[in-house]
C-alpha cells in the first residue's frame, strides 16, 4: 500500500478549514497555518500540527494546499517572505484551491515551476456546507500524472473531481460555475418575489419550483437561507464581485458578450454599496425586498445549509 503524502494547508477560512478537516478525518498528516489563530486551534484539536508561517508548514509536509480569498493573497503566500517557495522542496507540489482568473494561475504556476515546484489548480464548487462533509466538487487543472499522485487527498476532501485539462482550464470552468450561480441567485429572488406578490404561500412556491423545469442548485440551497432570513451562505459580496470580475474579463478576452453577467455584476455592486462587501452574497436578494417593501420569509427553512 502506497504511503499517504503529507500536506501543509494554508488558508483556514469558511471553506479551507472544512477542507483541511476532511483531510484529517481521512488520516492524512496535515500541518496548518492561518493569520487567524482560532481555526488553527480547532484543527490542532482534530490532529493537525500548527506552524508559524507558510514556509515552516510546508517544510514539514513537502506539499502545499492553499485556499485563499484572492490572487493577491495567493501570490503573497506563495512568493512572499516565509512563503511557500521558501519552504517547498524541488519536486514538491502546490495545490491551489482558491478561485483565480486563468491569467493569474498561469503566472503563479510559472513562478512555482521556476523553483522546481509543480502546480495543480483545484478550485471547488458546491458550497461550504458540502465542504464540511467532504461532498464538494473539485475542478482540477494540471498534469494528469500529478493529478493521479494527489488524487487520494483530493478525494478525501471532495466527492467528485473533474480533470479539465492543463493548468488554467479549471480557472475557466470555476469562473463559469460561479457566474451561473450568481445569475441564478438573482433570478431565484425575482421568482420568489413574484410568488409573494402574487399571493402564493412561499414555502409551497419554493417546493413547486424545486420540482419544476425552472429549478436550480442555487434555488434548492440559497433560497432556503433567504426564506429563513439569515442569508448565511458563508460567502461574501466582495468574493462574488471578484468572481464576476473574472468572468467579465474572460468574456472580453474570449470575445463573448456576457449581457446577463454584466447586469448581475451591476446588481452586486449595488448590494455591496447597500450592505457592505462583507455581507453574505445571498443578501443580494434583500435589494429586491427593500425595493418592493416586502420580505421573503417562510417557516421551516434552516438558518444554515445542512446535508
Amino acid at each position: 500500500m502506497t504511503a499517504r503524502l503529507a500536506y501543509a494547508f494554508i488558508g483556514l477560512g469558511h471553506l479551507g478549514g472544512n477542507l483541511a478537516a476532511s483531510l484529517l478525518r481521512n488520516g492524512f498528516a496535515v500541518t496548518v497555518f492561518d493569520r487567524d489563530p482560532s481555526p488553527i486551534e480547532r484543527l490542532v484539536a482534530l490532529g493537525a500540527t500548527a506552524a508559524r508561517s507558510p514556509a515552516e508548514a510546508v517544510a514539514h509536509a513537502g506539499n502545499a494546499i492553499t485556499c485563499l480569498p484572492s490572487p493577491k493573497v495567493s501570490e503573497a503566500v506563495l512568493t512572499g517572505p516565509d512563503g511557500l517557495l521558501d519552504g517547498l522542496p524541488a519536486g514538491g507540489t502546490w495545490i491551489e484551491m482558491s478561485t483565480n482568473g486563468r491569467d493569474e494561475i498561469l503566472r503563479l504556476s510559472a513562478l512555482a515551476l521556476a523553483k522546481g515546484v509543480e502546480t495543480l489548480e483545484c478550485p471547488v464548487t458546491g458550497g461550504v456546507h458540502l465542504a464540511a462533509v467532504g461532498k464538494i466538487t473539485a475542478l482540477v487543472g494540471g498534469d494528469a500524472a500529478l493529478y493521479e499522485r494527489h488524487r487520494p487527498a483530493i478525494e478525501a476532501m471532495c466527492a467528485k473531481s473533474f480533470l479539465m485539462g492543463p493548468v488554467g482550464s479549471a480557472a475557466v470552468i470555476k469562473v463559469i460555475t460561479n457566474m451561473l450561480a450568481f445569475i441564478h441567485l438573482v433570478a431565484a429572488g425575482e421568482a420568489l418575489m413574484l410568488a409573494k406578490q402574487g399571493g402564493l404561500d412561499l414555502a409551497q412556491a419554493y417546493h413547486a419550483i424545486v420540482a419544476s423545469s425552472g429549478n436550480s442548485f442555487v434555488h434548492e440551497t440559497e433560497s432556503q437561507l433567504v426564506l429563513n432570513g439569515s442569508y448565511d451562505i458563508g460567502f461574501t459580496m466582495d468574493l462574488a464581485l471578484k468572481d464576476l470580475g473574472f468572468a467579465l474579463a474572460m468574456g472580453k478576452d474570449f470575445g463573448v458578450p456576457l449581457d446577463l453577467a454584466t447586469r448581475v455584476n451591476a446588481i452586486f455592486e449595488q448590494g455591496k454599496e447597500a450592505y457592505g462587501g462583507d455581507a453574505w452574497s445571498t443578501r443580494i436578494v434583500k435589494l429586491l425586498e427593500d425595493a418592493v417593501g416586502a420580505e421573503l420569509r417562510a417557516s421551516g427553512f434552516p438558518a444554515k445549509l445542512e446535508v
